[in-house]
């Protein structure tokens, strides 16, 4: 058979979408970001997979193939979602997504990217703060966290209320904006690209800057907008953030947590999460637990996300009283 014309990344996608979602989050955890999302852009326009395509690559990878000799696994726009939610959660894989979308279809302001953060706050801090949202609800969240940490005070809190409350904004307006940024900034243009504006753009930077900076634009939003302030602190935390913290602070939170509440949860929650909190408890203690969770009939939803968000309200309670700490980005440092 000859050998078939693919880019490696062409060939990691069809290998993934004949793989099927489950073992292709398996792999997917094992590479970096740049990685899955290049590999994410190739699923995104790879709608089918050819019986030849497939069984040359499953050959070069020495391995079997999942499905039948006349079937032509389904690619696509789903297939991406569904193989990054088993592996990133559903929250970092609407975020690559968004990314590889917004990549497929142009790439406002992607000649920022590369740009020192330090001399882009600079250069943009005379701009008019919807101007400053816009442009940063474009970037990749991280270089959007160190740009607005380079802002004053109150530019932070008036950038940030704009990036929450922004919603469509027309093609025209953004790339009249991005034609006066690159006619001012060319000293600093570089290169990469989007995401978009809203609150969960606005959490995913806020996850990424240090506690002053964060605490300087929440004051701002709880004066200035305090349902959106709410809103977004609702979000600041979700439940399967919990893989990130440490065994000690599971423990702690566990204290708090209503057993019903916990069971519910861990029904909608990954295995990594399941595994965390087993981990955090006693073997007697995690032993009923699998039993409750094995016993307990089909749940809703809602219910579920419900006990999830009074788990992460415990959460947030604790974080308050500083008896649990959250590390967030930037130049917070935790001292053990």
């Amino acid at each position: 058979m000859p050998e078939i014309e693919l880019t490696g990344a062409q060939k990691a996608a069809a290998l993934l979408i004949s793989l099927g979602p489950e073992a292709s989050a398996s792999v997917l955890k094992h590479l970096d970001d740049e990685e899955i999302e290049q590999i994410t852009m190739q699923i995104f326009h790879m709608e089918s997979v050819a019986s030849a395509v497939k069984d040359e690559v499953l050959r070069q990878c020495y391995t079997m193939s999942f499905v039948g000799e006349g079937g032509m696994p389904a690619g696509g726009v789903e297939f991406a979602r569904d193989v990054l939610s088993r592996a990133l959660g559903n929250q970092k894989a609407t975020e690559f997504l968004d990314r590889v979308r917004t990549r497929s279809q142009g790439a406002p302001f992607d000649f920022l990217e590369d740009a020192d953060p330090a001399q882009l706050a600079t250069s943009l801090k005379n701009e008019h703060p919807q101007a400053i949202a816009l442009i940063l609800s474009h970037l990749k969240v991280a270089k959007a966290a160190a740009v607005i940490t380079h802002l004053d005070d109150k530019l932070q809190g008036e950038v940030a209320t704009r990036i929450a409350v922004m919603d469509r904004v027309s093609p025209d307006v953004i790339k009249a904006v991005e034609a006066g940024v690159k006619g001012k900034l060319s000293s600093v243009l570089t290169q990469d690209y989007a995401t978009s504006g809203g609150v969960s753009a606005l959490v995913s930077i806020l996850h990424q800057v240090d506690r002053a900076t964060e605490k300087t634009i929440m004051d701002a939003l709880d004066e200035e907008q305090p349902q959106l302030a709410e809103e977004v602190r609702q979000k600041m935390f979700m439940f399967e953030n919990i893989v990130a913290l440490d065994g000690r602070t599971i423990q702690r939170i566990l204290r708090d947590v209503d057993n019903k509440d916990l069971i519910l949860a861990l029904k909608g929650a990954s295995e990594e999460v399941r595994r965390l909190i087993f981990a955090n408890m006693s073997k007697r203690a995690a032993d009923l637990l699998k039993e409750d969770l094995a016993i307990v009939g089909p749940v809703r939803l809602r219910d579920v996300e419900e006990a999830q968000q009074r788990i992460v309200a415990v959460i947030r309670q604790l974080e308050a009283a500083e008896e649990i700490v959250i590390s967030r980005g930037g130049e917070d440092q935790i001292i053990t």
